[in-house]
Protein backbone atom coordinates (compact mmCIF):
# COMPACT_ATOMS: atom_id res chain seq x y z
CA UNK A 1 0.00 0.00 0.00
CA UNK A 2 1.61 3.40 -0.92
CA UNK A 3 2.15 5.21 2.41
CA UNK A 4 1.10 8.20 1.01
CA UNK A 5 -2.40 7.06 0.87
CA UNK A 6 -2.59 5.11 3.53
CA UNK A 7 -4.96 6.38 6.49
CA UNK A 8 -3.19 9.32 8.78
CA UNK A 9 -2.76 6.75 11.95
CA UNK A 10 -1.04 4.23 9.66
CA UNK A 11 1.40 7.10 8.69
CA UNK A 12 1.78 8.04 11.95
CA UNK A 13 2.21 4.92 13.67
CA UNK A 14 4.86 4.37 11.11
CA UNK A 15 6.99 7.55 12.10
CA UNK A 16 6.50 6.26 15.52
CA UNK A 17 7.17 2.72 15.98
CA UNK A 18 10.85 2.63 16.39
CA UNK A 19 10.08 5.01 19.59
CA UNK A 20 6.94 3.25 20.80
CA UNK A 21 9.70 -0.25 20.70
CA UNK A 22 12.33 1.98 22.54
CA UNK A 23 9.98 2.75 25.35
CA UNK A 24 9.36 -0.93 26.84
CA UNK A 25 12.36 -1.56 28.01
CA UNK A 26 12.32 1.59 30.47
CA UNK A 27 8.97 1.38 30.52
CA UNK A 28 8.75 -1.64 32.35
CA UNK A 29 12.11 -0.67 34.82
CA UNK A 30 10.27 2.46 35.40
CA UNK A 31 6.85 0.68 36.22
CA UNK A 32 8.75 -2.07 38.42
CA UNK A 33 10.54 0.63 40.54
CA UNK A 34 6.72 2.61 41.09
CA UNK A 35 5.48 -0.30 42.94
CA UNK A 36 8.40 -0.65 44.89
CA UNK A 37 7.35 2.51 46.10
CA UNK A 38 3.73 2.11 46.59
CA UNK A 39 2.19 2.28 43.15
CA UNK A 40 -0.13 -0.44 41.42
CA UNK A 41 -0.89 -0.33 38.13
CA UNK A 42 -3.76 2.04 37.18
CA UNK A 43 -1.88 4.76 39.54
CA UNK A 44 1.18 3.85 37.20
CA UNK A 45 -0.65 4.10 34.08
CA UNK A 46 -2.54 7.76 35.31
CA UNK A 47 0.85 9.27 36.57
CA UNK A 48 2.36 8.35 32.98
CA UNK A 49 -0.53 9.73 31.16
CA UNK A 50 -0.62 13.04 33.17
CA UNK A 51 3.17 13.63 33.67
CA UNK A 52 4.20 11.29 30.24
CA UNK A 53 7.46 11.83 31.06
CA UNK A 54 10.34 8.81 32.00
CA UNK A 55 12.50 11.84 34.19
CA UNK A 56 9.72 13.30 35.93
CA UNK A 57 8.36 9.87 36.95
CA UNK A 58 11.81 8.62 38.03
CA UNK A 59 11.93 11.83 40.23
CA UNK A 60 8.65 10.98 41.62
CA UNK A 61 10.16 7.36 42.81
CA UNK A 62 13.12 8.69 43.87
CA UNK A 63 11.54 11.20 45.98
CA UNK A 64 9.12 8.98 47.75
CA UNK A 65 11.94 6.93 49.08
CA UNK A 66 13.70 9.54 50.79
CA UNK A 67 9.74 10.57 52.45
CA UNK A 68 9.69 13.80 50.33
CA UNK A 69 6.91 16.14 51.11
CA UNK A 70 4.57 16.59 48.24
CA UNK A 71 5.52 20.46 47.81
CA UNK A 72 8.28 19.57 46.87
CA UNK A 73 8.41 16.66 44.65
CA UNK A 74 5.71 18.84 42.64
CA UNK A 75 8.27 21.65 42.93
CA UNK A 76 11.07 19.25 41.57
CA UNK A 77 8.93 17.91 38.75
CA UNK A 78 7.56 21.66 37.69
CA UNK A 79 11.32 22.58 36.88
CA UNK A 80 12.24 19.24 35.16
CA UNK A 81 9.75 20.09 32.98
CA UNK A 82 10.31 23.57 32.14
CA UNK A 83 11.83 22.95 29.03
CA UNK A 84 8.68 21.75 27.44
CA UNK A 85 8.01 24.88 27.01
CA UNK A 86 10.93 25.16 24.73
CA UNK A 87 9.72 22.15 22.91
CA UNK A 88 6.14 23.62 22.27
CA UNK A 89 8.31 26.34 21.24
CA UNK A 90 9.88 25.03 18.59
CA UNK A 91 6.48 23.32 17.12
CA UNK A 92 4.57 26.80 17.12
CA UNK A 93 5.79 27.84 13.78
CA UNK A 94 3.41 24.69 12.39
CA UNK A 95 0.73 25.17 14.48
CA UNK A 96 -0.03 28.92 14.34
CA UNK A 97 -3.53 28.72 13.13
CA UNK A 98 -4.91 25.95 15.32
CA UNK A 99 -7.25 26.59 18.63
CA UNK A 100 -6.39 26.82 21.72
CA UNK A 101 -8.48 23.70 22.39
CA UNK A 102 -6.34 21.25 20.41
CA UNK A 103 -3.07 22.91 21.51
CA UNK A 104 -4.16 22.13 24.82
CA UNK A 105 -4.71 18.83 24.26
CA UNK A 106 -1.45 18.27 21.92
CA UNK A 107 0.63 19.68 24.62
CA UNK A 108 -0.42 17.25 27.36
CA UNK A 109 0.85 14.23 25.09
CA UNK A 110 4.09 16.52 24.22
CA UNK A 111 7.44 15.05 25.15
CA UNK A 112 10.77 14.95 24.23
CA UNK A 113 10.65 12.39 21.63
CA UNK A 114 7.15 12.60 20.11
CA UNK A 115 8.75 16.22 19.76
CA UNK A 116 12.21 14.82 17.86
CA UNK A 117 9.60 12.76 15.54
CA UNK A 118 6.98 15.56 15.04
CA UNK A 119 9.90 18.35 14.23
CA UNK A 120 11.54 15.94 11.64
CA UNK A 121 8.40 15.17 9.77
CA UNK A 122 6.98 18.49 9.92
CA UNK A 123 10.29 19.89 8.39
CA UNK A 124 10.66 16.94 5.47
CA UNK A 125 7.23 15.81 4.99
CA UNK A 126 4.71 18.50 3.39
CA UNK A 127 1.57 15.87 3.97
CA UNK A 128 2.27 16.40 7.91
CA UNK A 129 -0.29 17.62 9.43
CA UNK A 130 -1.58 18.27 12.89
CA UNK A 131 -4.01 15.14 12.79
CA UNK A 132 -1.05 13.02 11.97
CA UNK A 133 1.24 14.56 14.62
CA UNK A 134 -1.54 14.20 17.78
CA UNK A 135 -1.17 10.51 16.63
CA UNK A 136 2.20 10.19 16.99
CA UNK A 137 1.67 11.55 20.56
CA UNK A 138 -0.88 9.60 21.37
CA UNK A 139 0.87 6.22 20.17
CA UNK A 140 4.12 6.88 22.33
CA UNK A 141 2.28 7.59 24.91
CA UNK A 142 0.12 4.44 25.19
CA UNK A 143 3.62 2.56 24.33
CA UNK A 144 4.98 4.13 27.51
CA UNK A 145 2.06 4.21 29.79
CA UNK A 146 1.09 0.28 28.79
CA UNK A 147 4.68 -0.80 29.18
CA UNK A 148 4.25 0.96 32.93
CA UNK A 149 1.34 -0.36 33.99
CA UNK A 150 3.19 -4.07 32.49
CA UNK A 151 6.01 -3.31 34.36
CA UNK A 152 4.43 -2.51 37.49
CA UNK A 153 1.97 -5.18 37.54
CA UNK A 154 4.85 -7.71 37.21
CA UNK A 155 7.03 -5.73 40.08
CA UNK A 156 5.26 -7.34 42.51
CA UNK A 157 6.64 -10.84 42.09
CA UNK A 158 10.16 -8.85 40.73
CA UNK A 159 12.47 -8.47 43.69
CA UNK A 160 14.38 -5.14 43.25
CA UNK A 161 16.34 -3.07 45.67
CA UNK A 162 14.45 0.34 46.35
CA UNK A 163 18.35 1.83 46.55
CA UNK A 164 17.66 0.91 42.74
CA UNK A 165 15.85 3.96 41.87
CA UNK A 166 18.32 6.32 43.03
CA UNK A 167 21.33 4.49 41.08
CA UNK A 168 18.94 4.80 38.18
CA UNK A 169 17.92 8.45 38.40
CA UNK A 170 21.35 9.29 39.23
CA UNK A 171 22.53 7.41 35.71
CA UNK A 172 19.75 8.71 33.86
CA UNK A 173 20.36 12.28 34.69
CA UNK A 174 24.24 12.33 34.39
CA UNK A 175 23.46 10.99 30.95
CA UNK A 176 21.36 13.95 30.28
CA UNK A 177 23.87 16.42 31.36
CA UNK A 178 26.44 14.40 29.06
CA UNK A 179 24.27 14.73 26.07
CA UNK A 180 24.09 18.72 26.96
CA UNK A 181 27.71 19.09 26.76
CA UNK A 182 27.60 21.09 23.81
CA UNK A 183 29.39 24.32 25.00
CA UNK A 184 31.30 25.76 27.96
CA UNK A 185 27.93 27.72 29.53
CA UNK A 186 26.05 24.46 29.80
CA UNK A 187 29.39 22.65 31.17
CA UNK A 188 29.69 25.57 33.88
CA UNK A 189 25.90 25.77 34.61
CA UNK A 190 25.95 21.95 34.91
CA UNK A 191 28.61 22.00 37.47
CA UNK A 192 27.51 25.42 39.13
CA UNK A 193 24.29 23.03 40.13
CA UNK A 194 25.63 20.14 41.14
CA UNK A 195 28.12 21.94 43.50
CA UNK A 196 25.25 24.08 45.03
CA UNK A 197 22.81 21.57 45.26
CA UNK A 198 25.39 19.52 48.24
CA UNK A 199 25.86 22.69 49.68
CA UNK A 200 22.17 23.94 50.24
CA UNK A 201 21.62 20.13 50.75
CA UNK A 202 24.07 20.24 53.51
CA UNK A 203 22.85 23.40 54.79
CA UNK A 204 19.27 22.72 54.59
CA UNK A 205 19.13 18.74 55.58
CA UNK A 206 16.33 19.13 52.62
CA UNK A 207 15.77 18.38 49.32
CA UNK A 208 14.35 21.97 49.14
CA UNK A 209 18.55 22.52 48.80
CA UNK A 210 18.07 20.75 45.18
CA UNK A 211 14.93 23.50 43.97
CA UNK A 212 17.09 26.32 45.15
CA UNK A 213 20.13 25.20 43.57
CA UNK A 214 18.41 24.23 40.46
CA UNK A 215 16.62 27.82 40.04
CA UNK A 216 20.03 29.62 41.16
CA UNK A 217 22.25 28.05 38.66
CA UNK A 218 19.34 28.00 35.83
CA UNK A 219 19.14 31.71 36.32
CA UNK A 220 23.23 32.33 36.72
CA UNK A 221 23.33 30.39 33.29
CA UNK A 222 20.56 32.66 31.70
CA UNK A 223 21.89 35.90 32.86
CA UNK A 224 25.89 34.69 31.19
CA UNK A 225 23.75 33.68 28.09
CA UNK A 226 22.34 37.12 27.50
CA UNK A 227 25.11 38.82 28.71
CA UNK A 228 27.79 37.16 26.04
CA UNK A 229 25.20 37.35 23.50
CA UNK A 230 24.88 40.95 23.93
CA UNK A 231 29.15 41.53 23.93
CA UNK A 232 28.92 39.42 20.62
CA UNK A 233 26.06 41.46 18.60
CA UNK A 234 28.26 44.46 20.26
CA UNK A 235 30.72 43.19 18.39
CA UNK A 236 29.39 42.51 14.77
CA UNK A 237 27.76 45.52 15.33
CA UNK A 238 31.72 47.44 15.96
CA UNK A 239 33.02 44.81 12.73
CA UNK A 240 30.41 45.78 10.48
CA UNK A 241 31.32 49.80 11.21
CA UNK A 242 34.92 49.41 10.30
CA UNK A 243 33.91 47.03 7.06
CA UNK A 244 31.55 50.24 5.83
CA UNK A 245 34.09 52.76 6.95
CA UNK A 246 36.51 54.32 3.90
CA UNK A 247 40.19 53.74 4.98
CA UNK A 248 40.75 57.34 3.93
CA UNK A 249 38.26 60.20 3.71
CA UNK A 250 38.90 62.58 0.83
CA UNK A 251 37.19 66.17 0.24
CA UNK A 252 35.28 64.70 -2.99
CA UNK A 253 34.32 62.12 -1.02
CA UNK A 254 32.48 64.46 1.60
CA UNK A 255 31.38 66.54 -1.25
CA UNK A 256 29.35 63.82 -2.97
CA UNK A 257 28.26 62.51 0.47
CA UNK A 258 26.75 65.80 1.42
CA UNK A 259 25.30 66.02 -2.31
Amino acid sequence: MNKKKSAPWLQALHAVMPLCISYIPVGLACGVLLQKVGFDPLLSGLLSILVFSGGAQFLVASMLTTQASFATTLLMVFFLELRYTLLGAGLAGFMKKEKRTFLAVFSQSLNDENYAVNYLKFSTDPSWNKRKALYVNWFSMAAWAGSNMIGNFFGSVIRVDADLVHFALTAMFIFMFVMQMKNALLIFTGLFSGVLGVIFMVLFQNTFGLIAATVIASFAGFMLEKAFKKEKAKKLRDRGKDVNEPLFNFPEQEANHHD
